[in-house]
């Protein structure tokens, strides 16, 4: 199981999201384009006890935490701040984010022909603060903030890479006008149809 967040603010030209480029040396689509994310931990459960009082939170948990670590953004219940990673989780417990603050807005699963399997939930969360993300060099080698419609143009021009869970949802959210209209997004996920298959670049549905 997996978590990713979708940072999304208000720009003069519609929403922008916070994506990471990951890093070259990643085990799992090295270079592209995603969202910060990653595995729920056995530790998130008792994360998810302390921030939100329940145990099967430990996906919004994992989105947390991971925004944290890959680019060091903390999401408490008044904003969302730039943090230093070690103390970042203190900062959580002492104004933890209402479950709410992150709207679920997909769940995917990865088909059976993908070597690394995943399900992975994306939850969306408004960053209006102004702190700029800071990519840890490890995992994410580079994190901005980017409008969708952008993204996709990129991808089209092959300067940007797209994993179809990554490419569907950024469709979807190219068509939100504000970042309100984002949170409230509920996708329906689906696996590419075969026309899709033979359309789309194959780095779209596979790791070569």
């Amino acid at each position: 199981m997996a978590a990713s967040v979708i940072g999304v603010r208000d720009a003069a030209d519609g929403p922008e999201v916070l994506v990471i480029e990951r890093s070259l040396d990643h085990r799992f689509l090295p270079g592209y384009v995603a969202f910060p994310g990653g595995a729920v931990d056995p530790g998130d459960a008792s994360l998810a006890r302390r921030w939100f009082g329940d145990e099967r939170e430990a996906g919004r948990a994992a989105a947390v935490r991971e925004l944290v670590e890959e680019v060091g953004l903390a999401i408490t219940a008044d904003a969302v701040i730039a943090t230093d990673r070690p103390t970042a989780l203190d900062a959580i417990d002492a104004s933890p984010p209402p479950p709410d603050r992150l709207s679920e807005i997909a769940h995917w699963v990865a088909p059976e022909q993908v070597p690394v399997r995943f399900d992975a939930r994306y939850y969306a969360v408004r960053i209006e603060d102004g702190d700029e993300p800071t990519a840890d060099g490890s995992e994410a080698a580079a994190a901005w903030w980017r409008s969708p419609r952008d993204l996709l143009v990129g991808w089209e021009a092959g300067d940007v890479l797209l994993y179809w869970p990554t490419h569907f949802t950024m469709r979807a959210l190219a068509a939100c006008a504000d970042a309100d209209e984002l949170c409230a997004l509920r996708i329906a996920t689906r696996e590419p149809r075969d026309d899709e298959l033979g359309l789309l670049p194959r780095s779209v549905f596979y790791q070569d």
